[in-house]
Formats: C-alpha cells, structure tokens, sequence
C-alpha cells in the first residue's frame, strides 16, 4: 500500500473513515430532501426558513458545548450517539412526511434536534482523527478524509436530488436516516487508547482552558477572524449574489450555475489528491494565501458572468481551499494538545461560521444600496483584504510543521 493510503491499514481510522463519510453522504441528501418535503407539505418558503433556521440555531448554540463533550467524553461513543440522534430525528421526519402529518412546529422541534446532534459530531470527529493513525501518518489521514467529504457532498447532493424526484422526498428523508444509522455502527467499532480526562471542575472552566488555547496563539485567532470576513464574502457570493446575477443575466443559466458549483467540490477533491502528495514547508502560509483564489468568484459574476470561466475558476479555487483545510487542520492537530483539541476546533467553527446569517440576509438590501455590481466588489475585497491579514501576519508567516508525538493507536478493544 502507497504512503498516501497508509493510513487505512489502521483498522479504527478505516471505521472513522467510513463513518464520516455515511454521516456527510448523508448530510448532502438532508437540505434537498428537507427542502422538498416542507414545500411539498406547506407551499411555504418561509415555513421552510423556519425550519432551515431551527436546525441552524442550535447548532451555532450548542458547538462550544459539544466541543467541551468531545474533550471530556470519549469520542467515538459520542459520534455514536450524535449520529444516532441524528437517525431518528430524520426517521422521524419521514414518517411525518409520509403519513402527511407533517406540521411545521414539529418539524422544527426535529430540526432543532438534528441541529444539536451536529454540534457535538463536527469536534469529536475532527479530534478523534489523529488519535486513529500514528503521528507521520495524519495528514494523510486527514487528506484521505476530506477527500472522502467532498466525494460524499457532490454523491449526496445528486443522490438527494434522485431520490426526491424518484420516490419523494419523504423516502428521501427515510433513506438519509439510514445513513446516519449506518455512521452510528460504524463509529461503535472505532477503538482507540486514551487517557482518561482530570476530573472536569464545570463547563464554564472547561469552555475558558479552551478559550485559553485558543487565544495563545495568535496565527490561530487571527485566522478563524479572517475567515469569518472571507467566508461572509464567499456566501453572499454563492447563495445571493450568484444566483441574482443568474437571475439578471443571459450569460449564464441555471445549469450553468449548478455546474460552477460542482466545479468548487470537484477542485476540492481534486485539492484533497494533490495534497496527498504535496506538503510545502510553510502549508500553512500557502494555504491561507491560496484563500485569495476565491476572490475569482465575485469578480467574475461581476465583470465576465461567463459559465466556462466560472468553471474554471471555482475549480481552481476549490483545489487552492482544499490545500488551505488540509494545512489548518493538519497543524492544529500537531500544534494543540489532544484533550483540548475539540474544544478548539468548537471556536474554529464558531468563529468561522458566525458571520454567515448575517452576511445572507445583508446582500439582499445591500445590492438595493448599492447595486449588483458594487456589492460583488464588495464581496471580493473582503475576501482579498482577509487573505491579506492571514499571510501579513508574523506567526502565519513563521510557522513551521514541528515534529509530533505519536499517539498510541489501538487494534484491541479499547474503550474510547
């Protein structure tokens, strides 16, 4: 076996692996099987933003507290039961939707549910990973993992668009709850040495030591705030902007905006087979310099709205953010220490992601301001500016892969 596959010699990452690819298979089969189900059942976009909403909620809410649970639970029993959680929540929306009882306060009480589970899979999983393979193996591991992502996002994308128009979008829903449970049984059978935690003094302690670890290190803070600008630029781009300019243009249809989306998860996964075979010596400072390559999206939405150069450029764009995820990832797990891990990651999320609502429902009235054309420039430059704090910064600059302490890995039963 190659270097690059090495990492599935290891029997708990090759469960890990194919957990976490069933659980975001079906995560990408959720938003469109949802989407049609609410409409199906009510006609009502805005029911359907409640319900979006109610699982958006709380999953913001609850990220730093599944960040705590994933440093002071063992992890994989946790997937188990986020994922677990997970399966009945959908379950249970398809029975509703299959039985037309759907209600929309019931429907969000799921949602929510679906929401919080999230919220406690993303850290676990995420600190789990380097505790599976040994240390010169993980970014490997790591590459191997987000390639398996971005595979399982466009399959079930595609996959829930067939399932809806096939055999609705309750079955749908039915068949995605299936995912989950097959990501549960998977992750029971992940087994790893750990050391078991301190005794926890409250959640409030544990929530400031991860704050702490988050703030001593200046490349860390000062990249999840820059990508909480870029990221507002890129959504606003992908999610209102793009499809305006679609709306308001002859230049590019409607398939041609769903094929420069799939660009962006084919670079990814084109990105994800690159960095299996290259690790440049500063990863981190190319990677966050490679960000700028998104700007390309405003820019030509708002002065070429061409398909085949939107192609182009989201898959180009896409390559350059998968060097960026695997360098970020791969050198939290090497800088931070385990059992603090998740909690870090849970202010990554946050930080990173906090800024997306706002920046959806902000483009709307500021094209009414400003126009189209100038809120994409907008978009770019806050994207381009961000990328510019990240690789001007001192400690991004001076950061170099440091060498790892293994960590014990397991092929015996252990719980962990």
């Amino acid at each position: 076996m190659s270097a690059a596959m090495a990492p599935l010699r290891h029997r708990p990452f090759r469960h890990l692996f194919i957990g976490t690819t069933a659980n975001l298979l079906g995560n990408g089969v959720a938003p469109i099987a949802l989407a049609f189900a609410v409409l199906d059942a009510t006609g009502s976009v805005g029911s359907l933003g409640l319900v979006v909403g109610a699982h958006s909620v709380t999953s913001i809410l609850f990220l730093l507290y599944g960040g705590v649970l994933a440093d002071r639970l063992p992890r994989g029993p946790l997937l188990v039961g986020s994922s677990l959680l997970s399966a009945a929540s959908q379950a249970a929306v398809a029975a509703l939707v299959l039985t037309h009882n759907a209600v929309i306060p019931l429907l969000m009480v799921l949602a929510a549910l679906n929401g919080a589970s999230s919220s406690c899979y993303q850290p676990a999983a995420q600190a789990l990973l380097p505790q599976t393979v040994p240390a010169e193996s993980r970014r490997a591991a790591l590459a191997l993992s987000r390639i398996a992502g971005s595979s399982a996002a466009i399959v079930g994308a595609s996959l829930g668009g067939l399932l809806v128009a096939a055999i609705g979008p309750g079955w749908g829903l039915a068949v995605d709850a299936l995912s989950f449970a097959l990501a549960a049984a998977s992750f029971a059978l992940v087994r790893v040495q750990v050391a078991p935690p301190a005794p926890s003094p409250g959640v409030v302690h544990e929530l400031r030591v991860g704050w702490k670890e988050f703030t001593s290190r200046s490349w860390v803070w000062v990249i999840v705030v820059a990508f909480c600008f870029l990221n507002a630029g890129l959504t606003a781009s992908f999610t209102v902007l793009g499809p305006a300019v679609v709306a308001d243009t002859t230049g590019i249809g409607r398939t041609g905006w769903g094929l420069a989306l799939a660009a962006s998860s084919l670079g990814a996964v084109a990105g994800g087979v690159l960095s299996l075979r290259w690790q440049p010596r500063r990863a981190i400072l190319v990677g966050c310099a490679l960000m700028g390559l998104t700007a390309m999206t405003p820019l030509l939405l708002a002065l070429a709205p061409h398909t085949w150069l939107l192609v182009i450029a989201n898959f180009v764009a896409g390559v350059g953010v998968e060097q960026a995820g695997v360098a970020w990832y791969s050198t939290l797990n090497e800088q931070i220490p385990q059992d603090r891990l998740a909690r870090v990651y849970a202010y990554d999320d946050l930080g990173s992601y906090l800024a997306l609502p706002l920046a959806q429902f902000a483009a709307g009235p500021a094209v009414l301001l400003l126009g189209l054309h100038a809120t994409l420039y907008g978009a770019a430059a806050l994207i381009l500016l961000a990328t510019l704090a990240m690789v001007c910064t001192p400690s991004i600059r001076a950061l170099a892969p440091k060498t790892a302490q293994p960590l014990p890995v397991s092929e015996d039963p252990v719980p962990g």
